[in-house]
């Protein structure tokens, strides 16, 4: 048994009251080699937070090729997903919420490919070669879906995917609010695909000064802008590292993850 198991390394570290949450979804009945929150879990996270290679984890942690197979076994498995579920669940009944929002926000955002290969495009409106990072998010900020694609694909083009894994995830869902990209035939197709749900797109809110210029706010869609400000703060997410694009999903579901671990009480 670790004999400073209670000590806090390092600042992605899972705390006590966080693990206490997310235990009972782990087999913890039985001797394993290596601790699955501080060998196992708590590397994962350590390297979604700092970008560091796998090969790279620090000696504190079990071997890179041990943390790797979990993470993937995890990946594979829907582990990562399901105690995102969890948490979110978890963190929007904290603020006296329901479970499951009725309302979602929908964005993506365009990231740079590294020389680690796999899926890419070109994104002309933005000018950046790499994929583009599809969410949908509740009225806390909290990741509900998430997509990783080409970024020469359109957002209306692939948006219908990441809605139906929102309605999945929720009974509730009413309305997903959205820029004016997703304008078109996605309205049409959302309201005839998904029962009781429609597209709202959102429009900037007037200035008071009718001579100001530039950045406007767009009503809810800040929300969804803030949250993919906060994945900033998780250096793997900085650019696409990833080859494959299930293995980028579930970096943003893990940083996601702790995002909503951080909120509850």
């Amino acid at each position: 048994m670790r004999q400073q198991q209670h000590a806090k390394r390092y600042n992605s570290d899972l705390t006590d009251s966080q693990w206490q949450h997310i235990k009972s979804h782990f087999d913890t009945s039985r001797q394993r080699q290596h601790d699955l929150r501080y060998d196992i879990l708590d590397g994962i996270l350590y390297l979604v937070k700092t970008g560091c290679q796998w090969r790279m984890l620090p000696g504190e942690f079990a071997p890179w090729q041990t943390v790797y197979y979990y993470f993937r076994r995890w990946r594979e498995q829907g582990v990562i997903g399901y105690l995102l579920s969890v948490a979110r669940r978890k963190a929007r009944r904290d603020v006296s919420r329901e479970p499951e929002p009725s309302a979602a926000i929908i964005d993506c955002q365009s990231v740079p490919v590294t020389r680690a290969g796999g899926l890419s495009g070109f994104d002309g409106y933005k000018k950046v070669k790499g994929r583009k990072r599809h969410i949908a998010v509740d009225t806390q900020g909290l990741t509900w879906a998430v997509l990783v694609h080409a970024a020469n694909e359109h957002e209306s083009g692939r948006a219908m995917d990441v809605i139906e894994a929102v309605d999945q995830e929720s009974d509730r869902l009413e309305v997903i609010f959205a820029d004016r990209a997703y304008q078109g035939d996605l309205e049409e197709e959302v309201g005839d695909r998904l029962e009781g749900v429609h597209l709202e797109i959102t429009e900037p809110e007037e200035s008071n000064e009718s001579s100001e210029a530039g950045f406007a706010v767009e009503p809810k869609r800040w929300i969804v802008e803030r949250t993919l400000g906060w994945f900033g703060g998780w250096r793997r997410l900085s650019k696409e590292y990833e080859r494959l694009t299930a293995t980028s999903e579930a970096m943003v579901e893990l940083a996601s993850l702790q995002l909503a671990l951080n909120r509850l009480n």
